[in-house]
């Protein structure tokens, strides 16, 4: 019976023991390059000329000119009643201003809840969830429903997309653990965002990349089964695109595909290479207070078994039909 893979195990062990729950202590004048951290996101805020960094862990980064940070502050603050438990882990945290309120948007998984096994892997109570504040650096809180999608399911990575009906959508991964073919989907939000309304609907699944690989039971080539870390975007022409993250066997890697239709509904289309270098991942399009277009994304080296990730920026282009990724930024 498959087992999961040690680089997952790897990643479930680093963000398990990571001080994801007491307070840290706020260091100030931080490079960029000596913050580890996991699928970074990177709000820049016109009204206050800040840029807000976070990621897994749902801790806050501050910086006015992306090159010193302080931090990390605790930004989040769950309800210990709910299915979250008292302390959940956080994965994947993203802030986003809609109608004049700010959004963190995250993956909160109680590891003392099992909803399912598959193939001899126990699968944790782990949900996509958002909560809302009147301010950039939080705090963020609960808002009226829940859950937002059906509690014996596992997703993750969740994001906002406003698609060209002008309804909020939140797009995220279906756990692949679960599916054993990790999807990427969407379901309508809620105007306030405070809950999911109808079904979701499936955009694609893992075995649509053409780019991704791992070794099937059999020993054969087969396409990876991860889907992570779906960003959407918009080229100069109008073009949705999306970037997500899988693997070439142990090599963590980031695609792009593109919607023939111009909206969530596809059909999606995957590029035939990857996007960025090989071990950089989990990507984001942002920009800076200036206009430059960015890429925040974090490198990945295993160094002893440990995972090791850091943010990092890539120059973007967004002109004509397609995203390009040129060289690192330093800022």
């Amino acid at each position: 019976m498959k087992k999961l893979s040690t680089a997952i195990l790897n990643f479930m062990l680093l963000v398990s023991i990571s001080p994801l729950f007491a307070q840290p202590k706020v260091r100030q004048n931080i490079p960029l390059d000596s913050i580890r951290l996991s699928d970074p996101f990177i709000f820049a805020d016109s009204v206050s000329r800040t840029y807000y960094m976070t990621g897994t862990g749902g801790m806050l980064w501050k910086s006015k000119d992306l090159k010193s940070w302080e931090g990390p502050y605790q930004i989040a603050k769950t309800d210990p009643n709910s299915w979250m438990g008292p302390k959940p882990m956080i994965w994947a945290a993203e802030l986003h201003k809609y109608k004049g309120k700010y959004y963190f948007f995250g993956t909160f998984t109680n590891r003392n809840v099992k909803i399912d096994s598959v193939r001899g892997n126990v699968v944790e109570r782990r949900a996509c969830h958002i909560l809302v504040s009147n301010k950039p650096e939080g705090p963020y809180v609960p808002m009226q429903d829940s859950i937002y999608l059906p509690a014996n399911i596992a997703t993750l990575d969740n994001t906002l997309w406003i698609d060209k009906d002008k309804q909020p959508y939140m797009v995220y991964c279906y756990e692949w653990l679960q599916t054993w073919d990790g999807t990427i989907e969407k379901i309508m939000l809620k105007p306030d965002l405070s809950g999911t309304i109808g079904a979701a609907k499936l955009l694609f699944k893992a075995s649509a990349s053409p780019w991704s690989r791992d070794k099937g039971e059999d020993g054969k080539e087969i396409p990876n089964k991860v889907t992570d870390g779906p960003y959407l975007f918009r080229t100069s022409t109008g073009r949705l695109g999306m970037i997500w993250t899988s693997w070439i066997h142990d090599v963590y890697t980031q695609g792009v595909a593109y919607s023939t239709s111009g909206t969530l509904d596809g059909p999606w289309i995957q590029e035939k290479e990857p996007i960025t270098p090989p071990n950089y991942g989990h990507g984001m399009l942002f920009k800076t207070l200036e206009g430059k277009d960015l890429m925040g994304i974090h490198s990945h080296k295993d160094v002893n078994g440990r995972y090791i990730r850091v943010p990092k920026l890539f120059e973007v282009s967004l002109k004509g039909d397609k995203l390009t990724v040129g060289k690192s930024y330093q800022p």
